[in-house]
């Protein structure tokens, strides 16, 4: 800008603001600076607004031009089919309505549906279509559930993407390699310096790939820098070995049993009693058998329980808690904590040569059975032994509703979940025939998808059967939705007789028949389009 141009510029009138607060206020409230009232005041508005935004623009100077951005990188993996494209359009499209409740009508609930496409998507190594990432991003910002396997779809270019939009960074958090520092895992270099240099999350993420693809080198890097890391770091540092936890993990958590933090010599316990061959966990299992026996000159052999007295230093190295929670007495929490930590192959032995499931079998004398079954219940879960989990769940038509150390459907939820999936859906599908859905939806959740099909089968007789006794619908919404999404899509022809609207019963609820229809519509139709989608998935063939 010239010295003269500048000079004109700078002595003409500025009435920007005025003419801002005139737009918000309108003309009539407000006449806009050099103009008349009237209806010609808008355009003169609008006149004068024009040449004061020219006016400021001419006296911009250009900044320096920004570095032009790098391509996204290339995604090797093969395009989805045109079907399964167009589906994936129609998925992430889909939002929930604005009511929180009522009645869903007989319409598939799309959203919940995303999942398992991605989830199927995944498995055949498809790359997603570049348009769609921009909702696939949105769609799993909304929801972390969606996280892992949205981020695996999504690919490279996904975090190129939220490196431009901060509503995305939640990407660069989540997925391995997402930070601007982070390496590749092949290599060591960058991977030590980012180890030694790098922000918090950055480590903790990098400790966790790495582990996942490498335990032994996770578990070196974290003992280069140990000793120097802060108590509450170290505790999350620790808390990665779960991943790929083996044998030689041994050598640094019984070191780390000494750790000046008491949650980090905690964890360190936890982990080494998840290893039945461990030193800690032989010491434990001399100290828990030393506390139960089998009492032989009794009618009925039965065990008998003589807990500590006390809570020696090594117990506490060991990871026992000396101070026992409120309402419960100290003999009994440390009794817990020793035949928690104990490994399970020491009570046959112990115990006369019996069987877990005689061992359970057992009498219990002077009321320790509850503190006794409940702690190798604990014991099973984390030391994954399917013979105790087996034994200690009992038959599932048994008239407790479970074996008597599952004391609660969330254990025996976390039992059932040390079976292999067959197993695991035959005893679900038991539980149910005997007692019915209002208990099971908990067991449920750990079964593989889809159901096998005797679950299956068990699951959908139950419902009709509330439905033909007029039960209240929506008490068995929630079991309705996982059918939704968990039923083996084959299973939608079967299910066609049930979708005529019954007589109801004098005492059913009003209205219930005609909502079981609609439910029951909707999973049919759930049915088909899941089915619909994994035939999209398929790779297309070749042109002739």
């Amino acid at each position: 800008m010239s010295r003269t141009t500048a000079t004109v510029a700078a002595s003409l009138p500025d009435h920007w603001e005025e003419l801002v607060t005139a737009a918000l206020l309108g003309t009539d409230r407000r006449i806009p600076p050099g103009a008349a009232p009237g209806p010609q005041a808008p355009s003169d508005l609008l006149d004068g607004a024009a040449a004061a935004t020219v006016r400021r623009r001419a006296g911009l100077r250009p900044a320096r031009p920004a570095e032009r951005l790098r391509p996204a990188p290339e995604d090797p993996r093969p395009p989805l089919p045109h079907a399964a494209a167009r589906r994936l359009a129609a998925l992430l499209a889909d939002r929930p309505g604005a009511s929180g409740g009522g009645r869903r009508g007989a319409a598939p609930d799309l959203m919940e549906l995303l999942p398992q496409w991605l989830q199927a998507a995944n498995s055949r190594g498809y790359a997603a279509p570049p348009q769609a990432l921009p909702a696939l991003l949105d769609a799993a910002r909304g929801r972390t559930d969606l996280r892992p396997a949205a981020l695996r779809f999504a690919g490279p270019r996904a975090l190129w993407l939220a490196r431009l939009n901060p509503d995305w960074r939640f990407a660069l958090r989540a997925a391995p390699g997402g930070g601007p520092s982070a390496p590749d895992l092949r290599d060591p270099q960058g991977i030590r310096r980012l180890w030694q240099e790098g922000l918090f999350a950055e480590r903790v993420t990098l400790l966790t790939a790495l582990r996942s693809r490498d335990a032994a080198a996770a578990r070196v890097l974290l003992e280069e820098t140990w000793a120097t890391e802060r108590a509450e770091d170290r505790l999350m540092f620790l808390d990665s070995l779960r991943a790929g936890l083996g044998p030689d993990d041994e050598t640094f958590l019984e070191r780390a049993l000494a750790d000046r933090s008491r949650n980090v010599r905690a964890t360190a316990a936890e982990l080494l009693s998840a290893l039945p061959a461990s030193a800690l966990a032989a010491r434990m299992g001399v100290r828990a058998a030393a506390c139960v026996a089998v009492d032989r000159t009794r009618d009925v052999p039965a065990i008998v329980v003589e807990a500590p007295h006390e809570c020696d230093a090594a117990m506490e190295r060991d990871g026992v808690t000396a101070t026992a929670p409120a309402g419960r007495g100290e003999r009994s929490w440390w009794l817990g904590q020793l035949v928690e930590a104990a490994p399970l192959g020491t009570w046959p032995g112990r115990l006369g040569g019996r069987t877990p499931e005689e061992i359970v079998a057992l009498p219990v004398a002077d009321g320790w059975q509850g503190e006794l079954h409940a702690a190798w219940c604990r014991a099973a879960v984390r030391q994954r032994d399917a013979a105790w989990s087996r034994a200690l769940l009992g038959e599932p038509s048994a008239p407790e509703a479970g074996g008597p150390g599952a004391v609660s459907l969330a254990e025996r939820a976390r039992l059932l979940a040390t079976l292999d999936a067959g197993e695991r859906a035959a005893w679900v599908a038991g539980f149910i025939e005997t007692h019915g859905l209002s208990e099971a939806f908990q067991l449920l959740g750990v079964c593989a998808v889809p159901w096998a099909p005797p679950l299956g089968r068990a699951v959908v007789d139950a419902l009709n059967i509330a439905r033909d006794a007029g039960s209240y619908p929506w008490s068995f919404s929630g079991v309705m939705g996982l059918a939704e999404r968990c039923l083996d899509p084959s299973e939608a022809s079967r299910l066609d007789a049930l979708l005529a609207i019954p007589d109801e019963p004098e005492d059913a609820a009003p209205g219930a028949a005609s909502y079981w229809s609609e439910a029951f519509q909707r999973l049919v139709t759930t049915l088909r389009l899941r089915g619909a989608m994994l035939a999209e998935l398929a790779p297309e063939e070749p042109a002739p």
